[in-house]
C-alpha cells in the first residue's frame, strides 16, 4: 500500500487552504507518489462553484497550485514557492463529481523547477498547466514569510 501525506508533515498549526487537514473551508488534500507522479483524489463540494454546478476557475488553479507544490515535496523532498502558472480549462470540473489531480516533475532545475499537472473527471481530461515553483534556501524563504521559516519546514528548503 502507498503511504498518504497530507499537511499534518509540516505541523499541526500550519494554515494551508490545500492540504491543512483542519482548514474550516480548505481541500483538505493528502497525496500519494505513483511512480514520477503524485496523485491526490478530491469530490469539490458545493461551496466551491462559480457558476452553478461548475467547481470556480480560479480555485481549479489552486487545486493544481497544491498539486504542483505536493510534486516537490514528494518527489525532490523539496518546498518551493508558486513563480509562475499557465493553464488551460479544457472542461469544466463539476462539483459533487471525484477529481482526480497528477502532478509531475518536468524540469529539474536547482533554483527553479517546473512541474505539469493535470485534472481529470472519470476519463475526461479537465485541465493541464505547467507551473514554475522557485526554491529558496532557509533565510530567503523566512524574509519571504516575513519571519522564522517554520521549523517543519527547515528539512525541505535548499
Amino acid at each position: 500500500m502507498t503511504e498518504t501525506y497530507d499537511g499534518s508533515l509540516f505541523g499541526e498549526d500550519q494554515p494551508c487552504f490545500g492540504c491543512a487537514v483542519d482548514h474550516p473551508i480548505g481541500f483538505r488534500l493528502s497525496f500519494q507518489r505513483d511512480g514520477d507522479d503524485v496523485v491526490t483524489h478530491f469530490v469539490p463540494s458545493e461551496r466551491y462553484q462559480g457558476p452553478p454546478t461548475i467547481m470556480h476557475g480560479g480555485l481549479v488553479a489552486t487545486l493544481a497550485d497544491e498539486i504542483g507544490a505536493w510534486a516537490l515535496v514528494l518527489l525532490l523532498k523539496r518546498f518551493g514557492f508558486t513563480a509562475e502558472m499557465h493553464c488551460k480549462l479544457r472542461q469544466p470540473i463539476r462539483v459533487g463529481q471525484e477529481v482526480e489531480g497528477r502532478g509531475r516533475i518536468v524540469k529539474p532545475g536547482s533554483r527553479v523547477v517546473g512541474v505539469e499537472v493535470e485534472l481529470r473527471q472519470g476519463d475526461v481530461l479537465a485541465y493541464t498547466g505547467q507551473l514554475k515553483f522557485a526554491l529558496l534556501d532557509e533565510g530567503a524563504a523566512a524574509k519571504l514569510l516575513g519571519g522564522e521559516l517554520p521549523e517543519a519546514w527547515k528539512p525541505l528548503a535548499r
